[in-house]
């Protein structure tokens, strides 16, 4: 059903000439995009030059993204693993949680409301089951890359776990955060550096009505997930290889 050459359109991005700056910017766009799924307000631009200039802003209007470009930084310098994603969200989570609910599982039943309009979109994986899901899912991921694949299926798996992981919503918040940086982290491992200069956040949040609709595609209960459903989602990350990273810093 993709109706893009995933292949062609990577190699794009592999062969695109980068500044030394090109990291920061494409990162600090990736983050306050993902940032503002989340409803942060911060505009994306006034984000950009606060990374690349050095702009102050109020702390209230930064800190939080500033803890998630750090756990991206973690990204990259650290191999994916169940443990260093816990320790991912820590970092994400130091302007959102008490330390001691940072980078450990939810303790209490979860409703995922959209931010937009404040509804309930669906109920998360029961606490009684989320410990092993967990585990299972990590299990899956660590299968996953150990195997080899093809670039259309590196890209099928990379949403799927997103996904996955958003419907368990396991954290007791930062998961919106947290599983973007996991997908993209998992292209990391199968793709290398070049990943991070996939604009697949601001993707996700240019389109963000069909991002929440498409999640909620598969029903309101974690019990009932019909994952027949989910193709719709799984096709929304190529879509972000269509204008590669046209954007110069």
């Amino acid at each position: 059903m993709l109706d893009i050459d995933v292949d062609t359109r990577f190699l794009a991005i592999q062969a695109r000439e980068l500044e030394p700056q090109s990291f920061t910017f494409y990162t600090s766009v990736s983050v306050m995009s993902s940032s503002k799924i989340e409803g942060e307000p911060l505009d994306l631009d006034s984000y950009v030059k606060h990374k690349l200039l050095n702009i102050e802003y109020l702390p209230a209007l930064t800190e939080k993204p500033n803890d998630l470009y750090n756990a991206y930084l973690f990204a990259r310098d650290n191999k994916i693993s169940k443990q260093s994603f816990l320790e991912a969200h820590k970092l994400i989570a130091a302007h959102l949680l008490p330390e001691r609910q940072r980078g450990v599982l939810r303790t209490t039943e979860m409703l995922v409301m959209q931010h937009k309009t404040g509804r309930i979109q669906y109920e998360a994986c029961p606490l009684h089951q989320l410990n092993m899901q967990f585990d299972i899912l990590w299990d899956e991921i660590e299968n996953l890359l150990a195997q080899a694949m093809t670039i259309d299926e590196i890209f099928y798996y990379a949403t799927f776990i997103h996904l996955a992981f958003v419907n368990l919503h396991p954290f007791g918040d930062a998961n919106g955060r947290a599983t973007r940086l996991l997908e993209k982290w998992f292209l990391l491992e199968k793709l290398g550096e070049r990943t991070w200069y996939i604009q697949s956040e601001k993707y996700y949040y240019t389109h963000i009505e069909s991002y929440y609709k498409n999640l909620a595609r598969l029903g309101m209960f974690y019990e009932k997930l019909d994952y027949e459903k989910s193709l719709p989602f799984l096709l929304m990350l190529p879509q972000a290889l269509i204008k590669g990273i046209e954007v110069t810093p």
